[in-house]
């Protein structure tokens, strides 16, 4: 064995993370639209990876352009923080003042309704952010999304 090779066998690998893939990212951006048709609302979903990088995004014709960034930024919140945008209000209240302040001006921080983690077998592997709605129109199409993607997997 040379240096290189020992090298490589005494990296260990923990486990292996997995990731949403582009397809699964489609389905989910399109069923939330699928939703917010049937809603009669425009939106906006987004669809990023567990590490928050987009890897879907639709907009309906109608939907508001500046909401655009608020759907990937509530993907990216639920990615990085691994739980639904709309749980922010009881996970702050916690805290004291000074550090719900310090939270709140985080960079790409979204603390309302439309973003939620995609988990698989307990692990996210991504999350979706719908924008353009009411926070319970874009909360309802959020989870319309994942619900297409979890039948999708149990009927594979």
């Amino acid at each position: 064995m040379n240096l290189h090779e020992a090298g490589r066998a005494a990296v260990a690998v923990d486990h292996l993370q997995r990731n949403i893939g582009r397809h699964a990212a489609q389905r989910v951006a399109n069923a939330a639209l699928d939703e917010a048709e049937r809603l009669g609302i425009s939106v906006n979903a987004a669809v990023v990876d567990r590490a928050g990088a987009l890897m879907a995004f639709l907009r309906m014709p109608d939907a508001s352009l500046h909401s655009a960034e608020t759907a990937m930024d509530k993907a990216y919140t639920a990615a990085s923080f691994r739980f639904p945008t709309s749980q922010w209000a009881e996970a702050l209240a916690g805290f004291p003042p000074l550090v719900q302040q310090n939270i709140l001006q985080r960079p790409r921080l979204v603390i309302f309704g439309g973003g939620i983690p995609i988990v698989v077998d307990g692990e996210v592997i991504g999350a979706v952010g719908v924008s353009g709605g009411s926070v319970q129109q874009d909360e309802q199409c959020a989870a319309a999304a994942l619900e297409a993607l979890h039948g999708a997997l149990e009927t594979a």
